[in-house]
């Protein structure tokens, strides 16, 4: 059974930096797709970044045009976990954050993932 496990959120000033993990277990996820979106209340999920596998030990990155230059995600395939590294944190990126795999290539659509994690609270101070 995959199981996918957030941590590392919690409260920061604004301009500060957090380091998402997502740890996955119950299968070897070299090559799913995993990545993370955002939720705040009232509002859809937000795609946030993603990797894929592209071949032997290759990933592509793709992050949201609202985190460019910001956040930088990354995967560790041994240890099965992605990270989201989130520096100069705005107020309006407070939100929780799930992690997501999928099997297939991936997408920035959150119904593209058939697994999701419980989700992590971000929050940011201004």
């Amino acid at each position: 059974q995959v199981q996918l496990v957030e941590s590392g959120g919690g409260l920061v000033q604004a301009g500060g930096s957090l380091r998402l993990s997502c740890a996955a277990s119950g299968g070897s996820f070299r090559s799913y797709a995993m990545g993370w979106f955002r939720q705040v209340p009232g509002k859809e999920r937000e795609f946030v970044a993603a990797t894929r596998w592209t071949g032997g030990s290759r990933y592509y990155a793709v992050h949201a045009d609202s985190v460019k230059g910001r956040f930088s995600i990354s995967r560790d395939i041994a240890k099965n976990t992605v990270y989201l590294q989130m520096n100069r944190l705005k107020p309006e990126d407070a939100a929780v954050y799930y992690c997501v795999a999928d099997r297939n290539p991936g997408s920035q659509f959150p119904d593209v993932y058939e697994y999701w994690g419980q989700g992590t609270q971000v929050t940011v101070s201004s």
